[in-house]
């Protein structure tokens, strides 16, 4: 499969708020994503993470602030988004990446092309044809990767991609994800499990009550984290709070 387009990065946010109904989610929230890292966003359970990834993804407005790619608007197609728990449409597991990218305004014949490659690349080739919701659940994954894949986005956002599955689909997830990096696509995940953030992060956002408290190195994040909040989750000691 060819590698993702050309970088039109780095992407920036400054004072970066979200509110939702009478609730301010997120604070004045500034960092930079530069080319070629993995990113995992981690924070107890209400910090924040999937409402920052819905609003870089342009699915949740700012309330303020701003979010710039290489210093100009986002590019067509610049990026993708896979859920938790990912919405299968009713019909084959082909025909679902071949939607996506028609949408996207992807011509036919390159559709199908893409659409193939990329089922092949995450294992589904020989389920092409398989109606998508009948699918496992770590099957349904890798499915929604494919079809967020085949678009070729510059960043491909993460949410929680291994949390709902079986110790086996969570690693051929894992798997998927690391391959997807080596493509030129740049990472940017949430994720509960530590374990996970450690084998794959280059780099840590750590939110806490809706403020990045920190962005830094991975190794240093899990050996030396900079902040009180930090090493409170770390040893488990940060309250979980509601979404």
């Amino acid at each position: 499969m060819a590698s993702a387009p050309g970088p039109a990065l780095p992407l920036e946010v400054r004072g970066l708020a979200v509110q939702l109904g009478r609730r301010r989610v997120l604070h004045d929230v500034s960092f930079r994503l530069d080319a070629g890292l993995r990113t995992v966003i981690l924070g107890p359970n209400g910090a924040g993470k999937t409402t920052l990834l819905r609003a870089l993804h342009g699915l949740l407005p700012a309330a303020s602030g701003h979010i710039a790619w290489a210093g100009g608007p986002r590019p067509p197609r610049a990026d993708a988004m896979v859920f938790q728990r990912p919405v299968m449409l009713r019909r084959g597991a082909l025909a679902n990446v071949e939607y996506a990218l028609a949408v996207n305004g992807v011509d036919g014949a390159e559709r199908r092309t893409r659409a193939l490659e990329a089922l092949e690349r995450v294992g589904l080739g020989a389920l092409a044809e398989r109606p998508a919701r009948v699918l496992s659940g770590g099957e349904q994954q890798r499915l929604a990767l494919a079809r967020a894949w085949a678009l070729r986005p510059r960043i491909l956002y993460l949410d929680e991609p291994t949390a709902a599955l079986d110790p086996n689909a969570a690693v051929e997830v894992e798997r998927q994800v690391a391959a997807i990096h080596a493509s030129g696509t740049r990472i940017v995940m949430t994720t509960h499990h530590l374990g996970l953030a450690r084998r794959i992060a280059d780099e840590i956002l750590f939110l806490h009550d809706g403020t990045l408290v920190e962005q830094t190195p991975a190794e240093r994040f899990f050996e030396a984290p900079a902040s009180g909040e930090a090493r409170q989750f770390l040893n488990g000691e940060l309250p979980w709070k509601r979404q």
